[in-house]
């Protein structure tokens, strides 16, 4: 009988992912990486109520993406009021600077609201009027966060964002006419990493050929599984009617000081051990006996005698399926009585000859056993019927 091995499950499921690893850390599927700098912020003025100094030190700006990373310092101006031009967009926006000696006297910093323009044209703006560097403060709806800019033409002027609160808290400062002295430094550097277009597109591509891989193999695995389920339910229902028509040889037991038998010299083939009294044999067509235990297994597994490879099966009448099998009880020996059939059995006292039964499974006698064959199942055959016709007159056979 031909096993099927049954298919193991996770292979699939070890190659879609081997793929899907492949397909991110293939060479090309990172896009390039976007690098950014912080600043540090520092602002001083004079309180005007208390005279003191105030310091705040924050790494809460942001570099342009085209400004030059490097540091610069300045009173804080801020567009007029009566220019109503808070976004410092128009070409001739004014700046309140309020530092003793005007906007000349020294270097000052833009501070001017996101919104109105591009970032490149407020920058222009602020850098026609000489100012050392330019501070965008964000919407209000972004809270304290800043966002890249993007103002490639400017020049060499230094130019960051700051977050809402922070540039209204200058803003407010400066209105009331207090000089805020700001110091811009190169904060940390930071990288973001993304995955370009083309690495979407080939990571998407890998998905789709493992999802296919994956269903191709989901499929495979349950039909072997099916096939595998109906050839047990098939090889089960081949083993109950071969079990069927096994029981149909005869039984006997064995008896102390019987004809035909020697306990002490004759052994099962399949167990290699000697035959004691009160065992249970099984006497097949060619009139090999052996152990009922030892033998019904074998013959559902193989259907042929261990010693001359006889067909059982076949040499039962039952040349075909084994589809409309009828169990038929095994003929038992009655106390005192033996059946014929069993009394038929090949079994010499004369050991010399080498016609004893474990000498009968070598290669010289199993010729013998298959030319035979035919002349002993018909009168196996024939010897049954008369036991059991005797049996039921009520009979013995001697």
């Amino acid at each position: 009988m031909a096993w099927r091995r049954r298919p193991e499950a996770g292979v699939g499921a070890r190659g879609a992912l081997a793929l899907l690893a492949l397909a991110l850390y293939a060479p090309g599927a990172r896009g390039r990486a976007l690098e950014w700098y912080s600043a540090v912020v520092s602002t001083e003025y004079v309180d005007p109520r208390t005279n003191r100094t105030v310091w705040s030190v924050s790494e809460s700006g942001r570099f342009g993406d085209s400004s030059p990373k490097e540091a610069a310092q300045g009173v804080v101006g801020v567009p007029r009021a009566a220019d109503r031009d808070p976004d410092g967009c128009a070409p001739d926006t004014r700046f309140l600077v309020p530092a003793p000696g005007g906007r000349g006297g020294a270097p000052w910093v833009a501070l001017v609201a996101r919104g109105g323009c591009t970032f490149r044209d407020k920058v222009l703006v602020a850098a026609r009027r000489n100012a050392s560097a330019v501070v965008l403060y964000n919407d209000e709806g972004h809270g304290n966060l800043t966002t890249p800019m993007s103002h490639a033409g400017t020049g060499n002027i230094v130019v960051i964002m700051v977050s809402y609160p922070k540039g209204r808290e200058i803003l407010d400062l400066v209105q009331k006419g207090i000089a805020v002295k700001m110091t811009i430094e190169v904060g940390t550097r930071h990288v973001q990493e993304f995955i370009s277009g083309q690495s979407v597109v080939f990571v998407a591509i890998a998905f789709i050929t493992m999802m296919i891989i994956s269903l191709a193999w989901l499929i495979f695995y349950y039909i072997q599984r099916f096939l595998y389920t109906g050839s047990q339910f098939g090889s089960q229902s081949h083993r109950k009617e071969a079990k069927k028509i096994i029981g149909q040889l005869p039984l006997h037991t064995v008896k102390h000081g019987e004809k035909g038998i020697d306990v002490d010299a004759e052994n099962c083939a399949v167990c290699i051990e000697n035959f004691k009294v009160k065992d249970i044999i099984r006497i097949l067509p060619c009139k090999h006996i052996f152990h009922r235990i030892c033998i019904d297994p074998w013959l559902l597994d193989h259907r042929t005698c261990p010693m001359c490879k006889l067909d059982v099966i076949k040499a039962l009448g039952y040349w075909g399926e084994l589809e409309d099998v009828q169990e038929t009880p095994a003929p038992e020996s009655t106390p005192g009585s033996i059946l014929a059939a069993n009394l038929s059995i090949t079994l010499q006292d004369d050991r010399s000859e080498g016609s004893s039964l474990p000498s009968s499974s070598t290669s010289d006698s199993a010729p013998q056993c298959d030319a035979s064959f035919k002349e002993d199942a018909s009168e196996n055959t024939a010897l049954l019927e008369t036991g059991r016709s005797d049996l039921q007159r009520g009979g013995s056979i001697s």
